[in-house]
């Protein structure tokens, strides 16, 4: 196990090496600068469109497609995602999950309206599209579309669909309420068949209903810890900009940090936890009732605001003010340990519990529907059932594998994925950019 653990861990260093990052933080830093800063100066037009009524072409709402991919987004990322960051990374972590997300609003805007742009009607009269068919159909290299499935596929498969939440359902649910790990195990696998054998509406249904509650009450719960501790909040945030810069010495249970290591898992595991780039979310857009391309890609940008400048920032900051990122623990344990100390030990665990449960099976949910775009691409409709079902299976044995494996191997098929849509969304960036400055010059 340990061979196979510091393998994984060569190829996570490897994938999520230079290039990649440059790669990731270009992308998004070109489309800011191109688009003007579309992410700030159209921010209210976004959020005024996410509410807006549209009966146009598509399967489900703009706002029910936004909270589809959220349900993908909001999940062991902002709680697990940012812990392990900043246990490895340092505080100076939680500033590049930072820069990595203003950056990711204008590569989540890109490739969402690239997907409303390019999407199909598949045999079942269902709206698919995002980066296989702008691959395809935008950029022509047909091998560049099946590989970016496939990449798709291992997310869905080992990354974040599967093995990363149900650790934490199974771990949460072992922690605050003794439940056996195999029954955990069962429940979500039954619960995760009965949504998603039901397809995209009633994914988008059940998602509809969830995100912006939970989102809700674990903003709420994060606020009142930083309240209650609010004279250490000033001091977090400045160490959050010094760490960012300045290596951390060992100190507690942290093991201290280099820069790199704060620029490395910040990124890393701010896409994990806003997808932005790794081609996600358009899967989601590209269902969405809307005849504007450029609409849908201001409102799905508003996803990776709320993931990562805001749900994220605040589980950052509750670690950084309580301590908990010096403690012991990792991973869940670690958000735990700091809502333990900065509410109360019954509260404290009981709100992490809760919304790992809720963000984790929504997660779940979200990467089933992608997975399943990726393999009607490949097989066509022979495929469903058979994706279905192995997605199922997985989830039944997904708390079995150890977290630093479960992360590690989560991180790799996450940059394996980023690179081939990274690639076509510089390939297809006139595209993006013109028809972007037309649309407002129309609207005036």
């Amino acid at each position: 196990m340990n061979n196979i653990e510091a393998l994984l861990s060569t190829l996570s260093s490897w994938v999520w090496g230079p290039p990649l990052l440059i790669l990731l933080v270009g992308t998004g830093a070109y489309y800011t600068y191109r688009l003007k800063f579309l992410q700030v100066r159209k921010l209210p037009l976004a959020l005024k469109l996410m509410l807006k009524p549209n009966q146009a072409a598509g399967d489900i709402s703009s706002f029910s497609a936004l909270c589809t991919a959220m349900a993908a987004t909001i999940g062991t990322g902002n709680i697990v995602g940012v812990a392990t960051a900043i246990k490895l990374g340092g505080p100076g972590a939680l500033f590049w999950m930072w820069m990595a997300g203003f950056a990711g609003m204008a590569t989540k805007y890109a490739e969402c309206m690239l997907a409303v742009k390019y999407r199909r009607q598949d045999e079942q009269g269902q709206q698919v599209g995002g980066p296989m068919y702008y691959i395809l159909h935008g950029t022509g290299k047909a091998w560049l579309a099946k590989l970016f499935a496939v990449f798709t596929l291992g997310v869905a498969f080992f990354g974040i669909g599967t093995f990363p939440q149900v650790n934490a359902i199974v771990d949460g649910a072992r922690i605050a309420f003794s439940v056996p790990d195999w029954v955990s195990m069962a429940l979500v696998a039954i619960l995760v068949a009965l949504v998603t054998l039901g397809g995209v509406k009633r994914i988008a249904k059940v998602a509809t209903a969830l995100v912006p509650t939970m989102a809700l009450f674990y903003v709420t719960a994060c606020l009142l810890l930083l309240g209650l501790n609010f004279e250490a909040v000033p001091a977090a945030f400045a160490l959050v900009i010094e760490a960012a810069f300045t290596p951390q010495a060992a100190g507690g249970g942290f093991a201290g940090a280099t820069v790199m290591m704060a620029i490395q898992f910040g990124i890393a595991r701010g896409v994990f936890s806003n997808e932005s780039g790794l081609g996600s979310a358009p899967m989601a857009a590209a269902a969405a009732k809307t005849n504007s391309p450029v609409e849908q890609g201001l409102v799905s940008m508003t996803g990776t605001l709320f993931d990562t400048l805001i749900v994220c920032s605040l589980t950052g900051l509750a670690l950084i003010v309580t301590g908990a990122w010096q403690g012991e623990f990792a991973g869940a344990a670690m958000t735990s340990s700091a809502f333990t100390s900065g509410l109360s030990a019954t509260v404290g665990q009981q709100v992490i519990t809760l919304a790992l449960l809720f963000f984790a099976f929504t997660t779940i949910l979200g990467w089933n529907y992608y997975g399943e775009r990726a393999v009607l691409f490949l097989f066509g409709e022979r495929g469903r059932m058979p994706y279905r079902w192995i997605f199922v299976a997985l989830v039944a044995v997904g708390g079995l594998l150890q977290l630093n494996l479960i992360w590690t191997l989560a991180d790799i098929v996450n940059g394996l994925m980023a690179i081939p849509n990274l690639v076509a969304l510089l390939m297809l960036r006139k595209e993006v950019v013109g028809d972007t400055l037309a649309y407002f010059k129309a609207k005036g």
